[in-house]
């Protein structure tokens, strides 16, 4: 028997790829304001946000919230 498959965006897609996609979809400005953290606003760079995003909870769940919303719109519309 198959597995159901999962519902849930986020399975199965790293930090830096989930980071990445939503850089390219919406700019460092965008992130920056939707998560109001240094490292999206001051020199973005992947590298930089990966180190913070790993080590604080709080922002990488904002993070992978946006993603899931971008995700689950994005879904629906196409």
């Amino acid at each position: 028997m198959d597995k159901p498959r999962s519902k849930d965006p986020l399975e199965g897609v790293t930090l830096e790829a989930l980071l990445t996609e939503l850089v390219t979809q919406y700019g460092w400005e965008y992130l920056g304001q939707q998560v109001p953290i240094r490292c999206f606003q001051v020199n973005p760079s992947v590298k930089s946000s990966l180190t913070f995003l790993r080590r604080t909870p709080w922002a990488r769940s904002k993070v992978e919230n946006l993603y899931r919303e971008w995700k689950t719109k994005s879904s629906y519309e196409g």
